[in-house]
């Protein structure tokens, strides 16, 4: 089920695993390495579509268990797909809620059928099953939709990862099976926790199932970063070449140009419109929180390097103003330049790729967001 996606790789960097690319969608071409701003109850938060379009957004993520307890799958179905509830004409990725499901602690019970939980919202009891989740992702009609996994905590012992690993090989059977939408590509995800053996073990196995795409999840969720790395090492020359890869929920500059190196190609992530929520940006030159005191008279932009609505027109003693007054504008305003931030982040990490120079974007990039030229 491959004749409605595809994905060119243009060109590889010489001295990494970094990788430019297109990945072509029924709802338009990708252009990798891409960020992908999260809606997760199909919008991002305190912006328009069009906002989204132009700061560069290629592609949008959203949330399969919150959007089956609200409004429900079946609306969105009704309504045409998310594409047509959102009014967003691009590609979009759902996640199985496997992750959110699995964060739920001691309101969900796992089993060998699938997960029973309670609802965040009323306390109404549910079921997601493989089976169940594919039919779900299917209503929510997205280009790109994820199996349902087990995501096990940082910190479990092997034994516990092993079995998670290896029921979510099992569910991925199953989602394979019941999922029929040509329209529409299931990717795989790789786990195994941060043991190299099992993710050895797990990247084999996923990437059968893989016609033009596999995630990577389960990192970036808590670990140190130099144990991420480690396992994005390991599993890198088993990845399949010829289709995009995902890791999933990082967004921080530094995952992202790590990620990158060692050839991923897609990363999502709450964090730009998060923070920007709580009033503190990322800049050029690292972040600033811009509620402080310090910025009160500060009449100069908030990156003289970025190009967004933001900083074109505005100060960081206004940003402060709007912050510690809570007026919704400070969210949007910040949410606009932390998405741009990040876009311009992996389009400049493109542009390297293609010429060959991404060690050097990286290692200065690092000069002035950590202020120093060290960091490789």
């Amino acid at each position: 089920m491959t004749n409605n996606f595809s994905y060119t790789l243009i060109h590889q960097d010489k001295h990494t695993g970094a990788r430019a690319g297109i990945f072509h969608t029924p709802h338009g071409d990708i252009e990798t390495p891409i960020f992908m701003p999260v809606g997760t109850a199909a919008t991002v938060k305190s912006l328009l579509p069009s906002t989204l379009e132009e700061l560069g957004t290629q592609i949008l993520l959203s949330n399969t268990y919150h959007l089956y307890l609200r409004p429900g799958s079946d609306i969105v179905r009704r309504a045409g797909g998310l594409h047509k509830f959102m009014h967003w004409n691009k590609p979009i990725l759902t996640d199985s809620g496997g992750f959110q499901v699995f964060s739920l602690g001691d309101l969900r019970k796992i089993t060998e059928d699938g997960v029973t939980f309670s609802s965040h919202i009323d306390g109404s009891r549910h079921v997601f099953t493989p089976e169940k989740v594919m039919q779900i992702e299917h209503d929510l009609g997205a280009d790109i939709i994820m199996a349902f996994d087990e995501c096990s905590t940082y910190g479990c012992d092997k034994k516990y990862a092993e079995g998670a690993m290896n029921r979510t090989h099992r569910w991925l059977e199953r989602c394979a099976k019941a999922h029929t939408n040509d329209t529409q590509m299931l990717f795989p995800i790789v786990q195994g926790n941060m043991f190299e053996d099992l993710r050895l073990q797990s990247v084999k196995f996923v990437r059968d199932f893989a016609q033009c795409g596999i995630a990577v999840g389960g990192l970036s969720v808590g670990e140190p970063s130099e144990v991420m790395y480690r396992m994005l090492d390991v599993i890198q020359p088993h990845l399949p070449e010829k289709m995009p890869r995902y890791l999933m929920g990082v967004g921080t500059p530094d995952y992202l140009l790590e990620g990158i190196q060692r050839g991923i190609d897609m990363c999502d992530c709450v964090l730009p419109t998060r923070i920007a929520r709580n009033g503190t940006a990322l800049t050029s030159h690292g972040k600033v929180v811009v509620r402080n005191g310090a910025y009160k008279q500060d009449f100069s932009p908030l990156d003289e390097e970025c190009d967004c609505y933001c900083c074109k027109n505005f100060t960081k003693a206004y940003l402060r103003h709007l912050v510690n007054c809570k007026e919704i504008l400070a969210a949007e305003l910040l949410s606009i330049h932390n998405i741009r931030f990040l876009l311009n982040v992996v389009k400049g990490a493109r542009e390297a790729i293609l010429n060959d120079s991404f060690l050097e974007y990286k290692r200065e990039f690092y000069g002035k967001y950590y202020g120093n030229v060290n960091n490789q």
